[in-house]
């Protein structure tokens, strides 16, 4: 019974005991005498099951038939109850698939009703997250783009784990996505590449800080006020694109709650499709399932300019998705490059200068361009390292090493004219004490070596005593004799 019929229930309990007239029931339950009295009498013949309402426990006009209920089920569990160590499809997925591939339409509520009732669902209920303020989307297409690589079984049992590389724009919801290896340099510029040729330049990308993306500055960086690119970043900043870090994986919820979309139903339609490798899951992807996905879940912006800039041409591509390194100059203008030498060919007006590095800009399939102070080089490639041998009869050069005598600094030098007149004051004033001790008594001592020379048995004759007046030339004299 509802609320209101067990409150029915007990105004009528509290009439038959003569506690109340039917009049102030009528005023307590806010019905007319009439409806009132229509209701006591039913009261009276039923009890409490005649305030019930009639259509209780009756199925409904609008119910699907039991035969269609049962062949959903039946398909349900055929086809989307997932095998053993696989996820099973929820309401929502399986009745977009019950439509596509079986054409049988059902409201994904009705769906999830049913299968709570057969135990084909339950309900997951996780841990209260903690408060946090949402962060409004952008008003934008283009102004912000969210860029995040997950790992994940996408072929379950039948191929390898893979990273799929998912863009996101913080607007509208639009999604792009490739499946690679891993989250590499060339993977984010495989699916950034894409992004740019069908929508165009994105003005800021939101990334998080692997160094794929972003690195932090080292102390001297900080001072110097430099911010360190990486190589996608060098590549974004010659298309005019900042990358700005997340410091949370929540901070860039949006691309991560789709990465979980993703993970829910993509790893099931290519289940459904039997596909596992990758050039067959990015065709799929880009025929059938990302078109399908924007459709669903891609909203309006807020305002219907697009920030994007257009799409540069494809040879401009080909030059700014390069990997770019510097390697010094040899004196023959031998370059070396992952143990690879290349053998540079200068013009004659083409100066080697011993501060300029050569740039080298090498692609993803391997082609190598070389430039020397902002100008492109033609160079061969060397079977090996130079060699240095002698060929012939040349003569052979010996370079003995000279061992040269270390320097040491004149009496006129600076950092010994003040050090030698410091020491030569502190040396008369140890003299200086030495000879007021030796005059009252306290400085009798052996010379050094006198036991050591003298006989077994022997005690050393004791020094004479000095004069009282001691003079500055006598204490240098005893100084050097060794009886100071």
């Amino acid at each position: 019974m509802s609320t209101r019929e067990l409150h029915r229930l007990e105004v009528f309990s509290r009439v038959q005991s003569e506690a109340l007239r039917l009049v102030d029931a009528a005023e307590m339950l806010t019905l007319s005498y009439r409806q009132t009295k229509r209701l006591w009498r039913r009261y009276r013949l039923e009890g409490a099951s005649g305030l019930q309402h009639r259509s209780a426990g009756r199925e409904s006009h609008r119910a699907k038939p039991r035969g269609f209920r049962e062949q959903v089920l039946g398909l349900l569990r055929e086809k989307y109850s997932g095998g053993p160590g696989e996820p099973r499809f929820g309401p929502t997925l399986a009745a977009e698939h019950l439509a596509e591939e079986d054409g049988l339409h059902i409201d994904d509520e009705t769906l999830r009703r049913w299968m709570l009732e057969q135990g084909l669902w339950m309900r997951t209920r996780g841990r209260k997250p903690a408060h946090l303020h949402r962060r409004p989307r952008k008003e934008h297409f283009g102004e912000l783009v969210q860029l995040d690589g997950s790992f994940h079984a996408w072929y379950e049992q039948r191929g390898p784990h893979r990273c799929l590389m998912n863009m996101v724009d913080d607007a509208t919801g639009i999604t792009h996505a490739r499946l690679g290896e891993g989250e590499t340099i060339w993977a984010a510029t495989h699916v950034l590449r894409a992004w740019i040729e069908r929508y165009g330049v994105p003005l800021v990308l939101y990334t998080d800080w692997k160094n794929v993306y972003k690195v932090a500055p080292t102390p001297q960086q900080e001072l110097r006020g430099e911010e360190p690119l990486t190589q996608f970043g060098r590549m974004c900043a010659r298309l005019g694109i900042r990358i700005v870090g997340a410091h949370s994986p929540q901070a860039k919820g949006r691309v991560e709650r789709n990465n979980g979309v993703h993970q829910d139903r993509l790893v099931k339609k290519f289940r459904r499709q039997g596909i596992h490798e990758d050039v067959a899951a990015n065709a799929y992807m880009e025929t059938h399932y990302l078109p399908a996905l924007n459709r669903r879940f891609a909203k309006n912006a807020a305002q219907p300019q697009d920030y994007h800039r257009p799409c540069p041409s494809s040879a401009e591509l080909d030059r700014v998705f390069r990997l770019q390194t510097e390697r010094w100059v040899s004196n023959d203008w031998v370059v070396r490059h992952h143990n690879r030498y290349l053998q540079l060919q200068p013009t004659r007006r083409q100066r080697r200068s011993p501060r300029v590095k050569a740039v080298l800009l090498e692609s993803e399939q391997g082609a190598i361009e070389v430039c020397y102070g902002g100008e492109s080089m033609a160079f061969t490639e060397l079977s090996g390292p130079p060699s240095r041998a002698p060929e012939g009869n040349q003569e052979v050069t010996v370079h003995v090493r000279c061992w040269q005598r270390r320097y040491r600094p004149g009496p006129d030098s600076p950092c010994k004219r003040h050090a030698g007149a410091h020491i030569k004051r502190l040396r008369r004033r140890l003299l200086e004490k030495a000879v007021a001790a030796r005059r009252a008594g306290k400085g009798a001592s052996v010379p050094p070596g006198a036991a050591k020379n003298a006989a077994p048995g022997c005690t050393p004759a004791p020094l004479p005593e000095p004069s009282s007046d001691l003079k500055k030339g006598d204490i240098l004299i005893e100084v050097s004799q060794g009886t100071f």
